[in-house]
């Protein structure tokens, strides 16, 4: 004799349960007053981890009309610096690669004692940046550069190359990094 069995797949049984084991979980937001707060530590702050590519396949727009990384003068993120009106510029060409760090920290630092007793009469906040044990670099690379025009597509572009960084590796930092305002604060 055939019986007739309900069968239940595996994601139905582990909704049911789950629904089952959440009816009995609940959590109430509660104020704590200043004694009970005094007894519970933490860290002030904030702690960031990133990375960050920056035009890691070449160019933003590879077609006709924007080129590619066979053309030399269309590779890579570009800035131009222009530090005197009518004058050259100082540039920071064919950046690309990228660069990831887990760590970094940011803090208000109350600064009234040491440096050399300068700490007593600054006797401000400062913003303390707490550098990350290490920098991961990935095929990071840039040149450096004067030109005669922003762009090298506008007219009389003429380039001098000075020298191209290229990293690729960990880089190691220790301590941190002060931020003093300034201002009759």
């Amino acid at each position: 004799m055939l019986e007739n069995k309900k069968q239940y797949s595996l994601p139905a049984l582990g909704l049911a349960a789950s629904l089952l084991c959440s009816s009995v979980a609940y959590a109430e937001l509660s104020s704590i007053d200043d004694d009970g707060l005094s007894v519970i530590s933490g860290q002030a702050g904030v702690y960031l981890s990133g990375e960050i590519s920056i035009n890691e396949n070449g160019g933003p727009i590879q077609n006709a009309y924007f080129g590619d990384c066979s053309d030399t003068k269309k590779c890579g993120a570009r800035l131009a610096i222009q530090t005197k009106q009518n004058g050259g510029w100082f540039v920071l060409d064919d950046f690309k690669g990228g660069f990831s760090f887990q760590g970094l920290t940011l803090r208000v630092r109350d600064i009234n004692s040491g440096f050399g007793g300068d700490g007593a009469l600054f006797n401000r906040e400062v913003l303390e940046i707490g550098l990350p044990d290490q920098i991961k670099v990935d095929k990071l690379q840039y040149t450096y550069a004067t030109s005669s025009t922003a762009r090298p597509t506008d007219a009389g572009f003429q380039q001098t190359d000075l020298y191209t960084v290229e990293i690729d590796g960990n880089v190691t930092l220790q301590g941190n990094l002060l931020v003093f305002p300034t201002g009759n604060n």
